[in-house]
């Protein structure tokens, strides 16, 4: 980052993107026959973030589905299924993103979710920095938001921004119950099941009265 005030960092979901793109607008294939449609959507997208006043962008993707959590959890998320097209994207996307002057973090073992958090925070303890959105759907990233830090989370496309007040509108629990409200619901997008008995409201009702998981009581009754 430069020298000087730094209205608003903003940190982009970029295999969000490239998934949401390749899968909604029509094939384009080089002379040399290379799916590239998904590539050109995003570098569209993220121009015209810069040409609404962005100035300090940072773009996260996944080089690979599979991260450390694989390990942890056999269920957890990978790339079957996916479109070798797509995957071939990732690489000329991070590029063109490079070329465009945005700085990319580009994850192996950790998602694009771990970058976009991690930097997120740092970003925000910056006393330079003004405000961080994060620019993604992703229902993770909503425990990163802090108003007094001064973090929010952008749905660019239905053009929402969430601070505290949003999600727990949202989500019915504060942002630091959100790992605690996913365990018990469970996050398909993951691979990871809910506890049984458990749904949206009855996850956000208890928790929103005890905070987090290991806070509540044995005894239903206390």
């Amino acid at each position: 980052m430069t020298a000087g005030r730094i209205p608003v960092v903003h940190l982009v979901d970029g295999t969000y993107e490239l998934f949401r793109h390749h899968f909604a607008v029509p094939s384009h294939v080089t002379a040399e026959g290379v799916e590239v449609a998904a590539v050109r959507a995003v570098l569209g997208s993220m121009l015209r973030l810069l040409a609404e006043g962005a100035t300090h962008v940072g773009v996260a993707t996944d080089r690979v589905v599979e991260s450390f959590r694989n390990a942890m959890f056999d269920g957890y998320k990978t790339g079957q299924g996916t479109p070798p097209e797509l995957f071939a994207q990732f690489p000329l996307l991070e590029a063109a993103l490079e070329a465009l002057g945005l700085t990319v973090f580009s994850m192996v073992e950790h998602e694009a979710d771990d970058a976009m958090a991690a930097a997120a925070i740092r970003a925000a303890a910056d006393p330079r920095v003004g405000t961080v959105n994060i620019c993604t759907p992703d229902k993770d990233l909503a425990q990163v938001v802090d108003d007094v830090a001064g973090i929010a989370q952008v749905d660019r496309r239905k053009d929402v921004v969430y601070d505290r007040a949003g999600v727990v509108e949202k989500f019915g629990v504060e942002p630091a119950s959100i790992p605690d409200w996913l365990a018990l619901v469970g996050d398909a997008a993951d691979g990871i099941p809910g506890l049984p008995g458990w749904g949206a409201k009855s996850a956000s009702k208890v928790l929103a009265r005890y905070g987090h998981l290991e806070e509540i009581p044995d005894d239903p009754r206390s």
